[in-house]
């Protein structure tokens, strides 16, 4: 009887990543064509093989999280996939680059958090839009406060700080 219900248990808590992980893929896909106004692409993974320039990063770089995207024979951009705390937990987002490097696009896709979620809004994101590697943005001053999601608010912003400066050594190393 135990058995059993431990294996239901570890049924439900594997099909429930894969349903996460299924969701998060629609909808990066669905922000990528909105971006972009293309129907269909595909998505490189960018690969940093260089140990050394690995330790030097803000932001840790894998076939995970960082994606060159391309629609058949055109180079459109690059997405981001990324992780920010909120008050007791992570909540996922993507940034979504064009071909100069400038932020297009920012989107939060799980937050999984009861307080704080504001900082979903198409409104306070909205201010990433535009940004440059070579720019470092300052929290209350650059970005907007949120009243009740002042940590995810934070974290996000300094979670789009580090990636603007990984993708300036990047570009700088000519790797991207």
């Amino acid at each position: 009887m135990k058995k059993t219900i431990l294996i239901a248990i570890l049924f439900l808590v594997v099909t429930s990543f894969i349903t996460i992980s299924d969701r998060v893929h629609k909808l990066i896909q669905k922000e990528i064509k909105a971006v972009f106004s293309i129907e269909n692409f595909t998505s490189e993974p960018i690969i940093i093989s260089n140990n050394k320039l690995n330790k030097i990063l803000p932001l840790k770089i894998d076939e995970t999280n960082f994606f060159k995207i391309n629609s058949e024979a055109n180079f459109f951009g690059y997405y981001y996939l990324g992780k920010a705390y909120g008050k007791a937990d992570y909540f996922d987002f993507i940034v979504i680059f064009n071909k100069n490097l400038i932020v297009s696009k920012v989107k939060i896709l799980v937050y999984r958090e009861d307080h704080g979620g504001e900082v979903g809004s198409k409104r306070w994101l909205k201010q990433f839009i535009g940004v440059t590697k070579e720019q470092q943005l300052k929290y209350q001053k650059d970005i907007a406060a949120i009243s009740g999601a002042t940590i995810s608010a934070k974290s996000m912003t300094n979670e789009i700080n580090k990636l603007l400066k990984t993708v300036g050594i990047l570009n700088n190393k000519h790797l991207i």
